[in-house]
């Protein structure tokens, strides 16, 4: 009984972090979503707020704005081992947007707003799936504020910083193991602050290097609603409503890239991304409603990765650039600590990207991304729960900048 109580609010919390480590939302701009989400060698525009707040200096024109949305259609399947058991996520489509607006103050001085969704996304397995009892229903939200600063000390080097206000909202149930009709129920909301700097030199006319530092979160819940239906014999045991608080950490990005132009049509760029996840190691959580069957550290063990990035540009004329990229996203984590509330997976993806300028200044902007997560065994060893995971991904994304 107290491991099964434990474990409930234990899936509960996770599912949060789960969405917010594992599975990572960066699209924050269509066109960099085009050449395989490279962003720190860029200046496009007002966009460089998220990807790189010293590149906003560099921007071209003295006003720029851009916003879009993007469409993730995910779906996981799940075969269990030794079985002929197989079962799939029927998710609903998630809808990350961006929102940006920048200008110049002088020729070094640029400042601007971003309201964009770095984490978000959703999980549904069917009610009665064999790992009910772990998930069932998962959304998370999450909105970034962002005013940023960029200052251009000369035609090489420019500096940018922001101030990132972070806002995150969950709700999820399960199956619980008491009787077939006994659920869970977790909702919470909270907010911290955080910040984005970057750094973009320009040592010749066509190389582009840049350098960009997105903070560690810690999102803190306080007073979040847990509600159980439970049978009646055990509601003086367990509570049918309660509150509880964590603290869950959003890890940070070191981005470093760079972009090369070998003519006025044609910009190959690489980057590398170190996502240091390892500060995710294990969750503590308190309730108000305290006794000896809640309360505990859960184990998540989380390590760092590298995900490698290549994409290009070609423009054709003044009307259409064509973009094309390519990348490698290992999962963080544990395969002792797998949990199905999100499938992370070792990823291959491959990016396509067009823009069209129907008229002078404005852009119209789509994307197309592909994941393919890598089939796996994994295993949830504290619920001795294991099996395969596959995951596919389709993310169409359209955006509209204007620059003048």
């Amino acid at each position: 009984m107290k491991k099964l109580t434990l474990f409930v609010f234990l899936v509960a919390i996770c599912t949060w972090a789960a969405f917010a480590g594992g599975y990572q939302v960066r699209l924050q701009g269509q066109k960099q979503t085009g050449m395989g989400l490279v962003g720190s060698p860029f200046a496009l525009g007002a966009s460089s707020i998220f990807y790189n707040p010293g590149g906003l200096s560099f921007m071209e024109t003295k006003f720029s704005f851009s916003v879009g949305v993007s469409g993730i259609m995910s779906n996981a399947i799940f075969q269990k081992d030794a079985t002929n058991y197989q079962a799939r996520t029927d998710n609903p489509l998630s809808t990350p947007f961006y929102i940006y607006g920048a200008g110049k103050i002088n020729d070094k001085l640029s400042i601007g707003l971003g309201i964009y969704t770095p984490f978000g996304s959703t999980a549904k397995w069917a009610d009665d799936w064999a790992g009910r009892y772990l998930i069932q229903n998962i959304s998370l939200s999450a909105i970034y504020i962002q005013p940023t600063i960029s200052y251009k000390f000369n035609d090489i080097i420019s500096v940018g910083a922001g101030f990132v206000y972070a806002y995150g909202k969950v709700e999820m149930n399960k199956a619980v193991f008491f009787n077939e009709n006994s659920t869970a129920e977790l909702s919470g909301t909270t907010g911290n602050i955080g910040y984005n700097i970057g750094v973009m030199v320009r040592p010749i006319e066509k190389l582009s290097i840049g350098i960009d530092y997105r903070s560690k979160i810690m999102m803190n819940i306080e007073g979040g609603d847990a509600t159980f239906k439970v049978p009646e014999s055990l509601s003086t045991t367990i509570p049918e409503n309660n509150k509880f608080d964590a603290s869950l950490p959003m890890p940070a990005n070191l981005d470093i890239g760079i972009a090369y132009a070998f003519n006025e049509k044609f910009t190959l760029s690489a980057e590398l991304n170190y996502v240091m996840w390892s500060v995710y190691e294990d969750l503590t959580f308190t309730f108000e409603k305290q006794n000896d069957l809640l309360g505990s550290v859960n184990p998540r063990k989380y390590k760092d990765t590298f995900i490698g990035r290549i994409g290009g540009q070609y423009t054709l004329n003044d009307m259409f650039t064509f973009r094309a990229g390519a990348y490698y996203d290992p999962s963080p984590t544990n395969d002792d600590y797998f949990n199905p509330e999100t499938v992370s997976l070792n990823t291959v993806a491959w990016t396509l990207g067009i823009s069209i300028v129907p008229v002078k200044n404005l852009s119209i902007d789509l994307s197309y991304l592909q994941l393919h997560g890598l089939e796996a065994e994994k295993s949830y060893v504290p619920d001795n729960f294991s099996g395969t995971y596959k995951v596919i991904t389709a993310i169409p994304g359209l955006g509209v900048s204007y620059n003048f």
